[in-house]
């Protein structure tokens, strides 16, 4: 099962702040991203977070693609319980040694990607 949303939306690089693109493209990051087709929030954001991933240059094999669906105790999915998912859209980006470097979870006031690529730099500043 895929997760749909996550598909890019029709943006090209330019749409794109370079720095943003910069920090997502950084190292081998891997982002794994929990949402659901059926998610509002998940239709409003993913589309524009998978061209930010895909302008950046972020291959297929970085990213983890976890759909999640509505159980009668809140979100169920693979790895819901183990990562503390409750809110969707959430991103977690990893290190390739599989170390948490950033998190997002459901909305903010920025993109996704602009979100991301903030708490990325502040990684890389302090490596």
């Amino acid at each position: 099962m895929t997760l749909e949303t996550l598909a890019p939306a029709d943006l090209d690089a330019d749409a794109f702040d370079e720095s943003v693109l910069e920090a997502l493209g950084a190292d081998d990051y891997v982002f794994k991203v929990w949402g659901g087709d059926w998610c509002g929030d998940c239709g409003r954001q993913l589309p524009e977070f998978g061209a930010a991933l895909a302008a950046a240059g972020v291959p297929d094999d970085r990213i983890r693609e976890f759909p999640v669906t509505k159980g009668p105790d809140g979100k169920e999915g693979e790895l819901v319980e183990e990562y503390g998912i409750e809110l969707i859209p959430t991103v977690v980006v990893e290190s390739p040694e599989g170390e948490e470097l950033a998190r997002f979870v459901e909305e903010a006031e920025v993109s996704i990607a602009e979100f991301l690529a903030e708490r990325l730099a502040d990684v890389e500043a302090t490596a």
